[in-house]
């Protein structure tokens, strides 16, 4: 009996031991970045509750957003990137003087052309109505793997009109170039490299690229005067019996310029898109409706309409106050419709012009934090 209670007594205090030897993991830390809400804008961000914004999760995802190698490939004519096409000085958008831009739309690294024309990556953490031009990626559809941003990402990477590779491709590639694992470690508290954490640090990048700096903002803000020329574009912008615009892209209360949702704008007669707003919905009412883009830096951003066909924004003006086509389908808010337009004169046309102009801002275009890196991980 005493040598069975010396027994237990050495046994427990081996396990008591050994209980203390093993090391304690350390808790996973990462550096919450906080947005910050510029004058004016919604309070109600669209940040999935399961990709927290992060300092390591952005700083991760700035580097694979300008890495050409997201494609999979190594090879230099191989590569691309998000950045190929979505071109900061363009607002993210490919701008039509892009060398891939050809008969209005981008060509991927096949050659093939994009259905639609690109949307602008511009303040889309606000966005909750939506994504691309028939708002196929919502938190509305059915299907989980085309739900938000996160989701774009995998899509450009397999899309033939773009990347044209393999998700498994692709998380290799990034896996074997010295750096990203450590990134990732840092960032998601794993050196494995996956697609779902490739997709969450590309949209924690992306939703900090917000533009609220343009002329129209700082004298909203009581810092700069418009000229009679803009101020007379802004009252032809915020009125119905002006040029109606802010129905569809706000404006007045709506800083965002955009109200995210779907319109017939007049464009057609007859509708024959496989991917407008009806392809999503089933709703006849939604054929030939697309998402109305915001009109922040809508100077960089041409050509215009989903399918590209306004190179210029003086054509956009002269079509909806000229060349609007009734349809069935028009939207109620295409007011002059009966009209072919608004009607406007050509110093109307001017000064809206000039208003538009003022959303321009260069703060962005230029900001350093959205620029791509000096080097990339395994070039530190």
């Amino acid at each position: 009996m005493k040598y069975s209670i010396i027994i237990a007594v050495s046994l427990f205090a081996l396990l008591i031991s050994g209980c203390e030897d093993k090391p304690v993991p350390t808790p996973h830390i990462t550096t919450p970045y906080e947005i910050e809400i510029p004058f004016g804008f919604p309070t109600k961000l669209n940040i999935p509750e399961d990709n927290p914004m992060t300092v390591e999760g952005i700083e991760l995802g700035r580097y694979l957003f300008y890495d050409g190698r997201m494609s999979g490939r190594i090879h230099p004519d191989s590569l691309m990137s998000c950045a190929t096409c979505h071109i900061q000085a363009n607002s993210f958008e490919c701008g039509i003087n892009h060398p891939e831009y050809i008969g209005g739309f981008t060509h991927g690294i096949t050659g093939k052309p994009t259905p639609h024309v690109m949307l602008p990556m511009i303040n889309l953490v606000w966005n909750s109505y939506g994504y691309l031009w028939n708002g196929l990626i919502s938190d509305d559809n059915p299907n989980q793997n085309f739900r938000n941003i996160e989701d774009l990402v995998w899509m450009g990477i397999v899309a033939e009109h773009e990347m044209n590779s393999d998700t498994n491709l692709a998380k290799e590639t990034i896996q074997n170039i010295q750096g990203y694992p450590e990134l990732f470690k840092k960032a998601f508290d794993s050196e494995t490299v996956t697609m779902k954490n490739m997709s969450r640090a590309i949209a924690q990048f992306v939703r900090t690229l917000i533009s609220a700096n343009s002329k129209f903002d700082r004298y909203m803000q009581g810092e700069v005067q418009l000229t009679q020329s803009e101020l007379n574009g802004y009252v032809l912008f915020t009125t119905e019996e002006g040029a109606d615009c802010f129905h569809c892209h706000g404006g007045f209360g709506n800083p965002l310029f955009t109200t995210h949702l779907y319109y017939n704008n007049g464009k057609d007669t007859e509708f024959t898109d496989p991917r407008d707003r009806f392809a999503i919905t089933g709703d006849p009412m939604d054929h030939g409706a697309y998402k109305a883009p915001t009109l922040r830096n809508i100077e960089v951003q041409g050509p215009y309409m989903h399918d590209g066909r306004f190179a210029t924004l003086e054509e956009v003006i002269d079509f909806y106050s000229h060349n609007l086509q009734n349809s069935p389908y028009i939207n109620p808010l295409m007011h002059h419709i009966n009209n072919g337009g608004i009607q406007l004169t050509p110093t109307e046309k001017e000064d809206l012009l000039n208003f538009i102009k003022t959303l321009r801002d260069d703060d962005f275009i230029m900001n350093e934090k959205f620029s791509a890196p000096d080097k990339f991980p395994d070039e530190i």
